[in-house]
């Protein structure tokens, strides 16, 4: 029994060749080894994905309207404020209390157009009581006309009876007196006539300046006083006295004055053609010339002040006080009609890209190819592209080699 056992024992045992061969077959390895190739894998398609969406950074530029020979031919530039020769806050010429005013900021008023009306019930009983004088002296003039003439007859009668003995001689000459005098009386009754017409003339001035009118054509600019208050046309009574009603401006006597430094004040000659651009319109260039310089200088600035005429003045957009640009031109600019169409872009925009011309524009966050056929004629550094791209387009400067279309850029300072 006990040998069946021992031989059941050994059969059981595992040799150590029979453990060796075992441990010799692929075991676990090879798994972990695919599984390291694979996160390898993964990794690498990840950072592919990262990389290739990348914002790529850029420098841009914009692509701008080419104008006329202006710029190129400006001899200097300067600064300056729209102004206007012609304008006036406007008053009543007497002391008293608006009941009417009859403008608005922005209306268009012409010469002589009512604005505004003064209490007038003083100034109204002041004319009747004048033209009542005057009525009176002017009948008194002719109740002495009407004796003088009875005088004259009276007296020739007389003098007729004295001829005949009639009468003494002392009658006639009574009557001769009585004639002068009447004569006398008429001539100052005139001079009192005239002299209450005067005053009915003052009375009918002082009515008239009750009622305020537009000194000549112009746009309100600014509307002073209101219905109620007290105006005046001297500052009297402290802030409770207005001195005008509101202020006129003629916008066709806009032009610019402009500070020259005085030390290029000699490239500045009267007549000479300019352009002016406002800032609130910089895409907007306005036809002008010199009309003077004016012959004395700011000490504190060291400037020179020149008038700029504008030859486009009836435009809406031009307002007084506006910033202005002034460029002083060599020769007169080409009419509009004869600058190039198309858009100007730097040289450095423009890639070849399979034997094409193209530029990439940059819309949002994302770069756009198209294909560009520049002109023949170059601008100093800038091309100009008549057509594909539109003025104020964001265009790439020296796109890199990684830039295509589509690719998304982060625009990068200059």
């Amino acid at each position: 029994m006990d040998v069946d056992n021992a031989q059941l024992l050994k059969e059981l045992r595992i040799e150590r060749h029979q453990r060796e061969d075992h441990g010799r077959g692929p075991g676990r390895w090879p798994w972990i080894a695919g599984g390291a190739i694979a996160l390898l894998v993964l990794l690498a398609g990840a950072g592919w994905m990262l990389l290739g969406h990348r914002a790529v950074a850029v420098q841009t530029a914009t692509a701008v309207t080419p104008t006329s020979d202006g710029e190129a031919g400006a001899v200097l530039q300067a600064t300056g404020y729209v102004t206007a020769r012609r304008q006036a806050t406007v008053s009543a010429q007497i002391t008293g209390t608006l009941t009417a005013v009859l403008i608005e900021e922005g209306d268009h008023v012409t010469q002589g157009q009512v604005l505004a009306r003064l209490d007038d019930s003083g100034y109204k009983a002041n004319l009747a009581a004048a033209k009542a004088q005057a009525d009176a002296a002017h009948a008194q003039v002719a109740q002495y006309r009407a004796q003088l003439a009875q005088s004259i007859h009276d007296a020739a009668r007389l003098q007729s009876l004295v001829a005949r003995g009639l009468v003494s001689k002392q009658s006639a000459e009574q009557a001769q007196t009585q004639v002068d005098s009447l004569r006398a009386q008429l001539s100052a009754q005139l001079q009192q006539a005239r002299s209450a017409d005067a005053q009915a003339n003052v009375a009918k001035v002082n009515f008239d300046y009750t009622v305020v009118r537009a000194p000549f054509s112009g746009v309100v600019t600014t509307k002073d006083a209101q219905v109620g208050e007290i105006i005046s046309p001297l500052s009297a009574g402290g802030g409770f006295t207005r001195t005008g009603v509101g202020t006129i401006v003629d916008m066709a006597s806009l032009e610019v004055d402009v500070d020259v430094n005085e030390a290029y004040i000699g490239r500045v000659k009267p007549g000479m053609p300019a352009e002016a651009v406002l800032d609130a319109y910089p895409d907007w260039s306005i036809p002008a010339h010199v009309v003077a310089i004016v012959p004395t200088a700011d000490r504190g600035k060291a400037t020179i002040k020149v008038r700029v005429a504008l030859e486009k003045k009836n435009d809406a957009r031009i307002v007084p006080d506006m910033g202005v640009r002034v460029s002083f031109l060599e020769q007169k600019p080409k009419a509009a009609s004869e600058a190039p169409q198309g858009v100007l872009v730097p040289a450095a925009a423009i890639v070849q890209r399979d034997g094409r011309s193209m530029v990439f524009v940059v819309d949002g966050n994302v770069a756009h190819q198209r294909t560009v056929s520049p002109a023949a004629q170059a601008y100093g550094e800038l091309r100009l592209l008549p057509a594909a791209v539109k003025p104020g387009d964001s265009v790439v400067v020296s796109p890199p080699a990684e830039l295509h279309d589509g690719s998304d850029v982060q625009t990068k300072k200059p």
